[in-house]
């Protein structure tokens, strides 16, 4: 019977996003655990291996590179790779009333590191929904420019990785502002291409500047991934004011043009992380305004968009918890009313193995007044 249940759980796939891949943990032999509570939400530790392009300063990889002779030759001796499988059971999904299997969801094939003294990258291939697969992260980071703190990545990457980063929250439930679209503008703080330059202060101050194309990731027209001639601007800060709290602001300046209409646009939020064992609370609000992202011209009227999410974690144990929970609230209100959306989530997730999670969540659309369940595990290989 226990073995059946045990089976009965892996059906219940559940879909999940991951950043971080097991390849860094085979690199230097070393658990998860070092850099996440649970995977893939990433400690202190794991930021500070991200953002020192997925080497630890303290720990060197044996033998990771071939020795050719030429100094000038950096060749990885194993190329690191992830695997991970995804597919999840819902009930109510979008309002349906209806259950559904949906594996496989996702398929997605991870790898990065260093490939030469600072200078490393991170990719992932994804398949999910049965649609053609396409690269979302992909991007290369130069680190220590000029014998200084200054980083520099360029590549596709989430507008709004220096704030929260969607790729490593512990639920199902998204993060629901980063992904407003308004009207038919093309802009918002999920995925990009361009530049970004990440410095950090002793003194615990970390500022970030992108420069994107401010379209998303689709693909190319008339030679260009732009389809217009502006670039949009992201700047941020944060600030270490203690061991428990950090504090930062962002703000986003852009425009973006369609048959030499222009919807000029700018968007600005603080944000927070409290955190002390055993509970952790992340906090973002996000205000938006479009001059014309109907792209109507002299009859445009602005539309004014802003949002919220309040994020709640719990760890019995801190690092050594075997189970742990999270809620989740998302807020956007708009002179758009289909954009209007209210939900609360509850997950809990209990770990079999540092890799493998037991997880169930529950999400409550406040808005349209609906449940959606799901159930199931997440492992990563």
């Amino acid at each position: 019977m226990k073995k059946f249940l045990i089976l009965l759980t892996v059906l219940f796939v559940s879909a999940y996003n991951l950043y971080s891949i097991p390849a860094f943990a085979r690199k230097y032999n070393m658990t998860c655990k070092t850099c996440h509570s649970p995977f893939p939400k990433l400690k202190a530790y794991g930021e500070e291996f991200a953002g020192n392009g997925f080497v630890l300063k303290d720990q060197d990889a044996p033998r990771y590179f071939v020795e050719t002779g030429d100094e000038k030759l950096s060749l990885i001796r194993d190329l690191p790779l992830a695997v991970r499988l995804d597919g999840r059971v819902t009930f109510n999904e979008d309002k349906s009333k209806l259950s559904d299997f949906k594996s496989p969801l996702v398929l997605k094939l991870l790898s990065g590191g260093e490939i030469f003294k600072n200078v490393s990258y991170y990719i992932y291939y994804i398949l999910e929904e049965g649609d053609v697969g396409k690269v979302e992260d992909a991007f290369i980071m130069f680190n220590k420019l000029f014998g200084s703190e200054l980083a520099f990545s360029i590549g596709q990457f989430q507008v709004s990785d220096p704030l929260f980063k969607r790729e490593l929250r512990l639920t199902l439930a998204d993060y629901n502002i980063y992904k407003v679209r308004v009207g038919d503008s093309h802009v918002n703080l999920t995925y990009d291409r361009g530049i970004m330059l990440n410095y950090g202060f002793e003194t615990g101050t970390d500022l970030t500047l992108e420069i994107v194309n401010g379209n998303g990731i689709g693909t190319l027209s008339n030679g260009n991934f732009d389809n217009d001639k502006h670039k949009n601007f992201l700047g941020r800060v944060s600030q270490d004011i203690n061991e428990h709290l950090r504090i930062g602001a962002f703000g986003y300046l852009g425009k973006e043009s369609v048959n030499e209409i222009t919807n000029d646009l700018w968007m600005f939020g603080p944000d927070a992380t409290f955190s002390i064992d055993p509970i952790e609370l992340n906090v973002q609000f996000v205000e938006r305004r479009d001059k014309d992202p109907f792209f109507f011209g002299p009859t445009a009227i602005e539309i004014k968009t802003r949002g919220a999410f309040a994020e709640i974690v719990y760890r019995p144990e801190g690092d050594n918890s075997n189970w742990y929970a999270v809620g989740l609230y998302n807020w956007v209100e708009s002179n758009i009313a289909s954009l209007d959306h209210k939900s609360a989530s509850l997950h809990l997730g209990y770990l079999l193995a540092r890799n493998i999670r037991l997880i169930g969540e529950y999400t409550h659309n406040l808005t349209d007044k609906y449940g959606v369940l799901s159930v199931g595990f997440i492992s990563a290989f």
